[in-house]
């Protein structure tokens, strides 16, 4: 989630709000929703008074300081490096000292975080999971959905696990769909709690046709998936969900993260998919995401791409010889043999995506994923090397 410093007065609990200049206020003003709005100058803090004094207490001062709001009772908020942009759907509080951006239009990559619980442990989290009561998150999220101006082409959900939000995450899925109608949505979820026939007939039966569930698989069998997973029956589970989401027909992506029990079987994962789930429309082969628990777990994690080459390939082929489409994701391309550049996507968030310096004169800078900010070339395998002279793909 991208944060951005600012510092606030008056704003007392977590408040969600759209980045507004005064001058559209006018077009965009709804009664039930909380305006973040930008002003110029003195006149424009003087116009923001008035109309609260008329009734409007749902605005809260964008300011570039406190002394210029000192004669407004209006809450305010300073940018203290000016990177809100307009329309960005952002939550507030006097005690964060940075506003989260939930939702910025602009960005390539859009996710809703709903849950840090789950109900799997997996060895190369990226979100390590913990058991505190975070239900306000479903209905911050139902506020970020009807903050929202724009509707962008995709939009994920992820945790933790989604699916122990029960009835909360189809209201929110629901109420996405609802109101933003036109856009594509990704659910990431271990698909577990799918298997029990009855909450899959709830929690599916009417959705939307707009939804892909990515659902992870990281081996042919119990022993190894349940190992990755660190939940015993989870692969059991997870088939039984998959075969729910076929039967109410959901979009299925697999994902598979390329650690190294994982790549060690990569050839019979393949091989399984092709033979028993060829209904899924797609499978993303990933990159491991260098922070959580994949940093405890560096011997079985850490790998660099360019030793499994061989591994990559051939389930690639084995995929496509089943007919099952299959993308790269979360790797640079030097990472890769050129005849893998096919099928590798930009796939990092853009919050969380860097360069390195060898990257600066790459040719194919600019259709690389890149890194993840927290590569740290001194500590992790994966090396970088710049692409150079004529490509041909």
């Amino acid at each position: 989630m991208r944060k951005v410093r600012v510092r606030t007065r008056g704003v007392e609990y977590r408040t969600v709000a759209i980045v507004i200049p005064l001058e559209k206020l006018s077009a965009q003003w709804r009664p039930e929703l909380r305006f973040l709005v930008r002003v110029a100058d003195v006149d424009d803090i003087s116009k923001v008074a008035r109309l609260r004094s008329a009734g409007l207490n749902n605005l809260i001062l964008l300011v570039p300081n406190f002394l210029a709001a000192e004669g407004c009772q209006a809450e305010a908020v300073v940018e203290t490096d000016g990177n809100l942009m307009d329309e960005d759907v952002v939550a507030i509080a006097d005690h964060m000292n940075h506003a989260h951006v939930l939702f910025r239009y602009t960005d390539q990559h859009h996710t809703i975080f709903l849950t840090n619980r789950c109900n799997s442990y997996c060895l190369m989290c990226s979100q390590p999971p913990t058991k505190h009561d975070d239900s306000w998150l479903v209905n911050e999220a139902v506020e970020v959905a009807n903050h929202m101006a724009s509707s962008p082409h995709t939009l994920g959900f992820s945790g933790g696990e989604p699916l122990l939000l029960g009835e909360h995450l189809r209201l929110v899925l629901d109420t996405f769909t609802h109101l933003h109608p036109n856009t594509r949505y990704d659910v990431l979820s271990n698909g577990r709690l799918l298997a029990d026939p009855i909450y899959a007939e709830r929690m599916l039966k009417g959705l939307s046709e707009r939804l892909t569930w990515m659902v992870p698989i990281y081996g042919h069998a119990d022993f190894l998936h349940d190992f990755v997973v660190q939940s015993p029956g989870a692969f059991e589970e997870t088939l039984a969900g998959l075969l729910n989401l076929r039967r109410f027909g959901q979009a299925v992506q697999l994902r598979i993260v390329l650690i190294r029990p994982v790549l060690e079987n990569l050839a019979a994962l393949c091989e399984f998919i092709g033979r028993n789930l060829p209904f899924v429309r797609e499978v993303a082969l990933m990159a491991c995401e260098p922070i959580g628990f994949a940093l405890a777990n560096p011997e079985l994690t850490d790998v660099d791409l360019r030793d499994w080459s061989a591994e990559l390939s051939h389930g690639l082929r084995t995929l496509k010889r089943a007919k099952v489409p299959a993308i790269l994701m979360n790797a640079p391309l030097c990472a890769l043999p050129q005849t893998l550049w096919p099928y590798a996507h930009k796939s990092i968030s853009d919050w969380k995506r860097k360069f390195a310096e060898e990257c600066v004169t790459c040719i194919v800078k600019t259709d690389c994923a890149g890194l993840f900010s927290w590569h740290d070339p001194s500590k992790h395998s994966m090396k970088i090397q710049k692409i150079e002279g004529i490509i041909n793909v």
